[in-house]
């Protein structure tokens, strides 16, 4: 078996943050730092060697995860650099079950952000150990103690500095296991490192009692020391805060020996959250995989990407087991194995060829075809029920409505929608029957305008755009009966079916959305009929019986009828379900549901008045207000998403282009009365075309 790294020196970390908080430039830094680049590249110029994307460079941002690995201490260090703008959250988010560290990368001066709220409490909730790196030290505006304050103030008081800046912020002093020497910028050495070795000694009584003792640690074994940070991080009893400049390189070799010798390793990480179905019961129940090089294989797709050069690849963590090439393995449930032909580690844009990855690495495989996102790579059929828990991901509520400019690129649109899709999950292509409109749905107009570039610059597919029409949902406010009786003759055999049935609201939490019951006693039905009844039903469910939009929240019983030992047929009982729902439907109050959004919109606090005021135009309402560091405000609201289409453009007006927003589906409401009758004599106005 090739020689593969020893789990105890590898360290996987997510760099994460808020967009223009210098994740990437940070990473080209600890490149330079460890020698795998020989001069560092810039944002502004599209020379980084994580943002090598077309897109990237145009934007000039990153929009996607980009794996980096550095060798420090003895000690690989896999990098994931994530985006930071809110469209592409879902690809920040989809890394974390690779991961053992989630490092949250904070501009000094701008402080706490929406975006470093999201991925704290993301971490916190997988719970994956945190830290957070403080960026852009050197910037005079910035007032780092306040900072400090105010993330204590925010996450708790487990926030404590690792490092301190020296006063004329360019550089920055280790205050837990190195002798640090020289002023800082705030607080002292020692009372720095008196704080964090109380924070972390109370993970373990016996170092506790020792130091109450002898009143400092200089007595106690530095690997106790470190055990206990480790488990300090693992039980969230422990967040360190790094300071650095990634631009002048400050704090930066500190923060590598935190990365390398003091975050970690996947031997002391916390349980990845697999579930696994298990028989005869057929229930799921935690499975902690195990980081052996020698039991099977279980690793996890967390990335998808179509490479221009290698073509279709996979990026995954492995948990277990020793992936090899030239081996095979099984994807989910799949009966059929596949063959490892390429196994890869990236860097970059770059990959490198390898014969083998153990527990706890990261890798790709290319030109599998069959390799989809969230899917779990595995040895052996008793492992084919497991997955991961499902991640928070944010629901693509941001939608455009597109037709092809040319229809002859229908097939090679199609092949090219897979791969987008695949790439990236956070992106919805759906066929809307109400509103006979083709959706592409994502987190926001940036994220839908790089994905229609995509289609143009790489598969040369140009999309027509517009506005979708608004996808309500129908239900029902009361109870109600209906009743339909289908009788028909055609000469030789008839047609005869009799339906009663009530429909009465479900709680708007219900699981399914629709309950189906048959409640008729004395054979009035056969129970035959009843799932041609049912068929009937739900064909309304689906293309709705007041305005043509899918229903949902109904409960439906059926409680009396008549058949005919000749006649009844299911095509009668399918017709007269039909018919009797919608009977009773018209009768139920039925009611228009629109979807409506959570809203953060973080703005500068002189202009939170404005927003507030946009929004309550656009029928949203102001739940909360926060005022952050660095004379900022988030304003959280609920709005309907039909009327915020055109939000991003507005905000960018009103804020001078110093605004941003975060967006997710809350829930459906009610249409006001004026817009369901527009609604609803829209659809009878053109329903004899259907």
């Amino acid at each position: 078996m090739a020689a593969v790294r020893n789990p105890a020196d590898i360290r996987n970390i997510a760099l994460v943050g808020q967009t223009g908080s210098g994740k990437t430039t940070l990473a080209e830094r600890l490149l330079l730092l460890t020698g795998v680049i020989q001069r560092m590249g810039t944002v502004e110029d599209g020379t980084t060697f994580s943002d090598w994307t077309d897109e990237e460079k145009h934007h000039k941002h990153s929009l996607r995860t980009t794996l980096l690995h550095v060798e420090h201490e003895g000690h690989m260090i896999n990098l994931i650099d994530a985006p930071g703008l809110g469209d592409f959250v879902g690809h920040a988010i989809s890394v974390f079950p690779a991961v053992e560290t989630v490092a949250v990368v904070i501009d000094a001066a701008r402080g706490i952000e929406p975006m470093t709220r999201r991925m704290m409490s993301i971490a916190k909730d997988r719970n994956l150990p945190r830290m957070i790196i403080v960026n852009k030290i050197d910037d005079n505006q910035a007032d780092l103690e306040a900072l400090v304050d105010s993330i204590r103030d925010e996450f708790g008081p487990e926030c404590l500095p690792i490092s301190l800046p020296t006063p004329d912020r360019s550089a920055a002093i280790s205050v837990f296991d190195e002798e640090g020497s020289g002023e800082t910028l705030f607080s002292s050495e020692p009372d720095a490192h008196r704080a964090i070795v109380e924070q972390i000694v109370e993970m373990q009584d016996d170092l506790m009692n020792q130091y109450l003792e002898d009143g400092d640690d200089h007595n106690i074994d530095k690997r106790k020391l470190h055990d206990a940070f480790e488990a300090a991080l693992r039980d969230a009893h422990l967040v360190p805060i790094s300071f650095v400049s990634a631009k002048s390189g400050a704090g930066c070799e500190q923060l590598l020996h935190v990365m390398a010798s003091l975050l970690p390793s996947p031997l002391e990480g916390n349980p990845r959250p697999f579930l696994k179905r298990e028989e005869p019961d057929g229930e799921e129940h935690a499975f902690h995989a195990d980081p052996d090089p020698d039991k099977p294989v279980i690793a996890h797709i967390f990335k998808v990407t179509t490479d221009p050069f290698v073509g279709k690849l996979g990026v995954f963590r492995v948990h277990q087991g020793t992936v090899k090439a030239k081996s095979e393995l099984i994807i989910g449930d799949q009966k059929k194995p596949i063959r490892i032909g390429h196994l890869l580690k990236r860097q970059g844009k770059e990959s490198q060829e390898v014969e083998a990855l153990g527990p706890g690495d990261i890798g790709a495989i290319a030109k599998v075809d069959d390799i989809y996102y969230d899917a779990v790579l595995h040895e052996g059929h008793d492992l084919d029920s497991l997955h991961l828990r499902a991640l928070p991901m944010p629901e693509p509520m941001y939608g455009l409505a597109i037709e092809l400019k040319n229809h002859a690129d229908e097939a090679k649109f199609s092949a090219a929608a897979q791969k987008v899709l695949a790439e990236d999950p956070s992106l919805r292509l759906e066929r809307i029957a109400a509103t006979r409109q083709t959706v592409l749905r994502g987190l926001g107009e940036l994220h839908l305008r790089v994905i229609i570039e995509k289609f143009k610059e790489q598969y040369n597919i140009e999309l027509v755009t517009s506005p979708p029409k608004v996808a309500y949902k129908e239900t029902i406010s009361a109870k109600a009966e209906g009743h339909h009786r289908h009788k028909k003759q055609t000469g030789g055999a008839g047609q005869f079916g009799e339906v009663y049935l009530r429909v009465e609201p479900l709680p708007p939490d219900h699981e399914t959305g629709f309950e189906f019951v048959n409640a008729t006693v004395g054979g009035s039905i056969p129970r035959q009929f009843m799932p041609a009844i049912e068929k009937g039903v739900r064909s309304v469910l689906e293309h709705g019986a007041v305005a043509g939009y899918p229903m949902r929240g109904i409960r439906v019983e059926v409680y009396d009828g008549k058949y005919h030992a000749v006649d009844s047929k299911e095509i009668a009982f399918i017709t007269a379900g039909k018919k009797a729902f919608i009977d009773a439907v018209t009768k139920a109050r039925p009611v228009l549901l629109e979807p409506y959004v959570h809203l953060e919109v973080t703005v500068p606090a002189d202009k939170m008045g404005d927003i507030a005021s946009d929004l309550s135009t656009k029928r949203g309402r102001v739940q909360d207000t926060r005022m952050l560091p660095g004379d900022m405000c988030t304003v959280v609201a609920l709005a309907p998403l039909s009327e915020l289409q055109g939000f991003s453009t507005q905000l960018k007006s009103i804020t001078g282009g110093a605004g941003s927003f975060t967006m997710e589906y809350s829930h459906d409401e009610s249409t006001p009365p004026h817009i369901q009758q527009e609604v609803i004599a829209s659809f009878s106005g053109h329903g004899d075309d259907d």
